[in-house]
């Protein structure tokens, strides 16, 4: 089946035809590393990873590029706010970014090149617009003629003289029209500066993504990723600058994911709603915050929040209890078998049925425009087929498994290895993915237990104590004893929220 991408700047679904197959380029936006990343910083990394694993699989040869913004005017005013310099805030953030997106499987990425590192390429591709007629320079700046670009808002859909019409330009600025932008700006004293043919001074933001696409991949990419808010005006310009400065179209397919949202709420730092991806990792294993990213498809919001985590992490369970069970049968891991795509039918026709229609319906979803959530479900659909096979041949009684019996379960744990690698999960056993112990399992549900039948000032000591055990095991590192602890809080109507100076605590409504 040919995969089919849906296109930004078509707004459709189209085939997807590379112009140089097999060969792919793939560029993503990634972070101004300001401040330390968000949550929402992760979402295109993990999506455009698991797209370029996908892409891989389907045999194409793929370069994936995101990109480091550590030069920018956020950078130049948190330097100047903390009495440092830009690059010092800039390589500690970047490293807080770089260790998150390992800890959360984003191992596809071939570059992470910093907007400094091409600062030559820059000046080239500014000068080069300046000689075309493109740009123009003033006052040691350098801006974008947007009128000299018959296309601009191709990609956006806006309409640029109604963008004329409420734009102003600021003081100190010397454009000729306001929604002209900046390719490069005069430095003021203390801030970063580089020789330039216009004077000592800086790339502007959206230069930067057009040099380094350019530098690594080519003046055509297949491909390029970012969130919903970067439509206008980031790539918006990106097209302008880099079609009016080689002729050629810029990109084949604009891909675009959808933004996080906490409890129905867009995600900000206005609205003090952020979450740190390194908070977050520390109350939710890696594993855990990858499936609930791709458990809802790349271009709808991502609802973030409790109560979502911890249906998410439901889920989750019945995959790591499957495991748990094959090894009760098998005698080995799930993660000890290789994984590999099946084709078998034999000897029990209801399980291999059903795990080459796990691996049609998987491939089908990921083929129609890298639909995640849908090939999540496939996977899901297949737990209770091989549960049943354990079931009606009563397989968890010791030595119970048959040769047939165990290659077949092997079969299907191969496959669902296979398909899950593509996601970037189960890939190999981690601490977060152990269920409790059972001293602590026994301790919960008699306090679940009791809870059901006590008054209201009693049932507050017992959540109490649950919330206890989860702080322990939180202060342990155990992230999934954690989960579960909360887990089992909200299937009574519990719903726990984490704030700076402890956790409290909501019946659900």
């Amino acid at each position: 089946m040919t995969i089919r991408i849906y296109n930004s700047l078509s707004r459709r679904k189209e085939d997807f035809e590379p112009i140089h197959p097999p060969k792919v380029g793939m560029y993503v936006c990634g972070p101004t590393v300001y401040m330390n990343s968000h949550i929402g910083h992760g979402v295109g990394p993990v999506i455009f990873d698991t797209i370029k694993r996908y892409l891989t699989f389907r045999g194409y040869d793929v370069t994936m590029i995101i990109n480091i913004t550590d030069v920018d005017d956020k950078l130049i005013v948190r330097a100047q706010e903390e009495n440092t310099t830009v690059e010092t805030i800039a390589r500690d953030v970047e490293a807080d970014y770089m260790t998150n997106l390992k800890k959360l499987g984003v191992t596809h990425v071939d570059r992470f090149p910093r907007a400094t590192e091409c600062i030559a390429q820059i000046i080239d591709l500014v000068k080069t617009l300046v000689e075309r007629g493109h740009a123009y320079e003033a006052g040691g700046d350098v801006y974008f003629d947007v009128s000299s670009f018959p296309e601009y808002g191709k990609l956006s859909g806006r309409n640029v003289e109604e963008l004329e019409a409420g734009a102003r330009i600021a003081p100190g600025e010397n454009k000729r029209n306001p929604v002209d932008f900046a390719l490069w700006k005069a430095s003021k004293p203390g801030e970063p500066r580089w020789d330039s043919p216009w004077g000592n001074g800086r790339p502007g933001w959206h230069i930067e993504c057009s040099a380094m696409s350019t530098t690594f991949i080519g003046d055509q990419l297949d491909i390029h990723g970012g969130g919903l808010d970067l439509i206008f005006p980031h790539h918006e310009n990106e097209v302008a600058q880099s079609e009016a400065a080689t002729g050629k179209p810029f990109v084949k397919y604009w891909m675009h994911n959808g933004l996080m949202q906490f409890a129905g709420d867009k995600m900000s730092k206005s609205k003090g709603n952020l979450v740190t991806i390194s908070e977050l990792l520390e109350a939710h294993s890696p594993e855990l915050i990858r499936f609930l990213l791709l458990s809802t498809h790349y271009r709808r919001p991502i609802d973030f929040g409790d109560e979502r985590i911890a249906e998410v992490n439901r889920g989750l369970q019945a995959f790591y209890r499957f495991f748990e069970r094959f090894e009760r049968v098998t005698g080995k891991t799930v993660y000890d078998v290789a994984p590999a795509m099946s084709e078998d039918e034999a000897p029990d026709a209801k399980l291999a049925k059903a795990t080459v229609r796990m691996q049609e319906d998987f491939l089908r979803a990921m083929d129609d425009d890298f639909n995640t959530a849908g090939a999540v479900a496939a996977l899901f659909e297949a737990l209770p087929v091989v549960n049943r096979f354990m079931d009606e041949r009563g397989l968890d009684a010791a030595g119970a498994a048959s040769k047939d019996d165990v290659r077949m379960l092997e079969t299907f744990a191969a496959s669902l290895r296979a398909l899950a690698a593509l996601l970037g999960v189960f890939e190999a056993p981690t601490p977060q993915a152990e269920g409790l112990d059972e001293p602590t399992t026994n301790k919960i549900r008699m306090i679940l237990e009791e809870l059901n039948h006590e008054t209201e000032g009693e049932a507050e000591e017992l959540i109490q104590r649950l919330i206890d055990l989860r702080a322990a095991a939180r202060k342990e590192k155990n992230f999934q004893r954690a989960d579960d602890i909360r887990a089992n809080l909200l299937a009574t109507g519990i719903v726990l929220e984490d704030r700076p100076d402890g956790t409290s605590w909501t019946r659900a409504t």
